[in-house]
């Protein structure tokens, strides 16, 4: 006889199970203790219809002026005027043509990937997911996300500069990470003397900085990142469309995945998957706030937490609401790959608080032989038990979580996987009443890394040889912050070749830094720096 528990579970299963046509995909929210939607179900309406006003065109992003249009990408026809849908109907044949010149021209065995952000961890999700079979392997194709030097070096090593394309993704050309390893792989082709425009091609805003320099420059090509387009949704598009031609991939069944799940996710709330996972957010944060952590069991989506925690963080995680409301929401991701990661902190998810729900990720079939190893059971049958075992671990001590189902990783099943979280972050931030395409946060920091930047100039040019405190300085240049002109003038006299001379105390206000010849050494009996 099936015990209480289990049936009550077997009823939960039949009711919050769902299979989305067309894209190889079910969702599963048997585990987050939904009675139904009643509680969200006027939130979840007012929500649909903002989304039917986002996709017809409306004012979306207020605070930047813009409209929101990443949908538009795998739907043409929805485009609100024929010179959006032109202008997307063209961009395959643009990727084309630029392929086809490469590989005519250049003949690339290796890809440096320029970017940041969504620009950069979509593409990186692309060529880690999806085996393909192109002019380019997955392990030659090198992402250069950060301003590190270190990283710049190693990849420069690594790749066939010769044969190396460079695709520089950046809606404004101003990004600071961006410009750098652009700049890095331009002295490296210098020092080679190697022509650089051939090799290069730009995804970028019309009219930005970067936009001239390609065009100027007589770069291969230059593709739209249109301002409709936010950098964290905009894999449909040409910074997810190029990367896919050159490795291999089946960008139009990726595009057909994304374009199936939007169909899905237009339906009333009932019937609609993304509002049942927006309404499981909603549920997971009743009476408390709960982090979500996302464990795929499938070494190729190692990739999807760091992409989800962009779409997902940036979207919702706001200080203010549309009202101007101090209302600070948000939606912590963090997790990696299952089974490996559950041996780190699978223990206190289960025996710890009760502060976070678990979105697992499962792939019914791999896409490689899965031979019999021990006892009649596969590698990945050991896989999908652990998951299975991990998912009961956590509901016996009344955990939420759930499950999103693929029936194989390929092209339309990620495409829909990512068009699913899209539109449930759209219906979310509809229910809070935030705006998901803006990003104040991010920008406040930007800005105060420029005056980081500002500040470090000022600050050599009023070093000389006498030694001088944080303190004094910071007043010398104007800046009255002398822990930051401290943090800052301790990085220099630490990296060789920057000229300046630290004596060292006990104390940051007891430190003292000064002027010093580019070939000083350090001193380590007493931590001068001399001349």
């Amino acid at each position: 006889m099936m015990s209480r528990q289990a049936g009550e579970e077997w009823r939960s299963l039949n009711r919050w199970w769902k299979r989305i046509p067309s894209t190889g995909l079910s969702i599963d929210l048997s585990g987050m203790g939904m009675e139904s939607l009643e509680p969200w179900k006027k939130p979840l309406e007012q929500a649909m219809a903002s989304m039917t006003e986002l996709e017809a065109g409306s004012l979306a992003n207020p605070d930047e002026g813009r409209r929101v249009g990443h949908y538009w990408l795998r739907a043409p026809h929805l485009a609100p005027d024929e010179g959006i849908r032109s202008q997307i109907l063209g961009v395959q044949p643009l990727v084309d043509a630029l392929v086809e010149r490469w590989l005519d021209e250049l003949r690339p065995e290796w890809v440096l990937h320029l970017g940041i952000g969504g620009s950069a961890l979509g593409p990186e999700l692309l060529a880690d997911a999806l085996p393909g079979h192109g002019p380019i392997p997955a392990s030659h194709y090198l992402v250069l996300d950060n301003s590190d030097s270190e990283t710049f070096q190693a990849a420069l090593g690594r790749v066939d500069l010769a044969r190396t394309a460079v695709l520089v993704v950046s809606k404004s050309g101003r990004t600071p990470e961006t410009r750098n390893a652009l700049l890095r792989v331009r002295q490296a082709c210098d020092s080679r003397s190697l022509p650089f425009a051939p090799r290069a091609a730009a995804i970028t805003g019309a009219d930005s900085v970067l936009h001239e320099m390609a065009r100027s420059q007589r770069w291969a090509g230059i593709l739209p990142l249109w301002s409709w387009v936010g950098g964290r949704t905009s894999l449909t598009g040409p910074v997810g469309l190029l990367p896919a031609a050159l490795l291999g991939l089946d960008g139009r069944a990726f595009l057909e995945g994304a374009a199936a799940m939007d169909q899905a996710t237009r339906l009333p709330p009932e019937h609609n998957p993304a509002a049942w996972l927006a309404a499981a957010w909603a549920r997971a944060q009743a009476g408390r706030h709960r982090h979500m952590v996302l464990l795929p069991y499938c070494d190729r989506l190692r990739y999807l937490g760091r992409y989800m925690q962009q779409l997902v963080m940036e979207s919702l995680g706001k200080r203010r609401d549309r009202a101007g409301v101090n209302v600070r929401t948000g939606l912590t991701v963090f997790g990696n790959k299952g089974s490996t990661d559950q041996h780190a902190y699978v223990q206190q998810l289960r025996d710890g608080p009760d502060d976070f729900f678990a979105t697992f990720v499962q792939v019914l079939a791999p896409s490689s032989p899965d031979p019999v190893l021990h006892r009649g059971t596969t590698a990945w049958d050991t896989l999908q038990a652990l998951l299975l075992g991990t998912r009961n671990a956590l509901a016996d001590d009344g955990k939420l979580s759930l499950t999103l189902v693929l029936d194989r990783l390929v092209p339309r099943s990620l495409g829909a996987l990512i068009a699913l979280f899209e539109r449930a972050v759209g219906i979310y931030a509809e229910m809070l009443n935030v705006n998901a395409y803006n990003q104040p946060g991010v920008e406040a920091g930007k800005k105060a890394a420029s005056r980081a930047l500002e500040l470090q100039a000022e600050l050599l040019n009023a070093l000389d040889h006498r030694p001088r405190g944080a303190q004094e300085l910071s007043r010398v240049v104007g800046a009255h912050d002398p822990a930051l002109c401290w943090r800052i003038l301790t990085r220099l006299a630490g990296s060789p070749g920057r000229g300046v001379g630290m004596v060292s105390a006990d104390t940051p206000g007891g430190c003292r830094f000064y002027r010093a010849r580019e070939d000083v050494a350090l001193d380590r009996q007493d931590g001068v720096q001399r001349p």
